[in-house]
């Protein structure tokens, strides 16, 4: 492959995107810190747009919603990882 390496494309990414940041949100009472990249943060944000909520608001729906399809949820920053990356797959679908 010609051009620039893809790796290269990868590891050029800005320092500031995938630090980490906390925010405390308060789930059905209880307040809870959730450590993720700043880009997972951006996504978060934009997703809460689209449902017209806000992100705290997203964040509980989703963790309501996944608590009552799946039971209780081990490492839920993966589960907004997660969500994140389905989210990017569908709207380029």
């Amino acid at each position: 492959m010609q051009g620039i390496p893809m790796c290269e494309i990868y590891a050029s990414t800005p320092p500031t995107e995938y630090e980490q940041i906390t925010r405390s949100i308060r789930i059905n009472g209880a307040v809870t810190s959730i450590r993720i990249e700043r880009r997972f943060w951006t996504i978060l944000d934009e997703l809460a747009e689209e449902e017209q909520n806000s992100t705290a608001k997203f964040i509980t729906k989703l963790h309501n919603e996944a608590y009552n399809l799946n039971g209780e949820i081990s490492n839920f920053a993966s589960l907004l990882r997660v969500v994140c990356t389905t989210y990017l797959v569908n709207k380029t679908a």
